[in-house]
C-alpha cells in the first residue's frame, strides 16, 4: 500500500496579513512592546523586591500611564500544597516597564474559590 501524498497548500492572496494593521490605526498599542512586555517586566521587579518568584499574572490592563497587572504570589508555603498562602499584588508599571508602585491586594489559600 502506497503512502498518502500530504495536502498542498492552496495559495492565498491575503496570507501573513491577518494580523497586520495598518500604519497610524488608533488600536495598535502605543507602549514600548506590549502586555507581553509588560507581564515579564512586572513578574521580574515584583520579584526582585519580595524575594519570591511570583507564580502567575491574573490580569493586565492599560492605563494612561502605563500598566497595571494583578500578580500571584506564593507569601506562605503549607503540606498539603493547598493550604499554602497565596497573595495578589496590584503592580502598576510606567511606559517604560518601570515598576512604580505595588499593593497587596488581598491573601488567600491556594485551594480556595471566589465565590462571587
Amino acid at each position: 500500500m502506497a503512502a498518502a501524498e500530504p495536502a498542498k497548500r492552496r495559495p492565498s492572496a491575503d496570507r501573513g496579513t491577518a494580523h497586520r494593521r495598518p500604519a497610524g490605526d488608533s488600536a495598535a498599542p502605543s507602549r514600548s512592546g506590549g502586555p507581553a512586555r509588560a507581564i515579564r517586566s512586572a513578574v521580574k521587579q515584583l520579584g526582585s523586591l519580595l524575594g519570591r518568584a511570583p507564580e502567575s499574572v491574573s490580569a493586565i490592563r492599560p492605563t494612561d500611564d502605563g500598566w497595571e497587572a494583578d500578580v500571584e504570589v506564593l507569601e506562605l508555603e503549607r503540606v498539603p500544597e493547598t493550604t499554602s498562602v497565596m497573595a495578589t499584588y496590584r503592580v502598576t508599571l510606567d511606559k517604560k516597564g518601570d515598576l512604580v508602585a505595588y499593593e497587596r491586594k488581598r491573601r488567600y489559600t491556594r485551594g480556595q474559590i471566589d465565590r462571587r
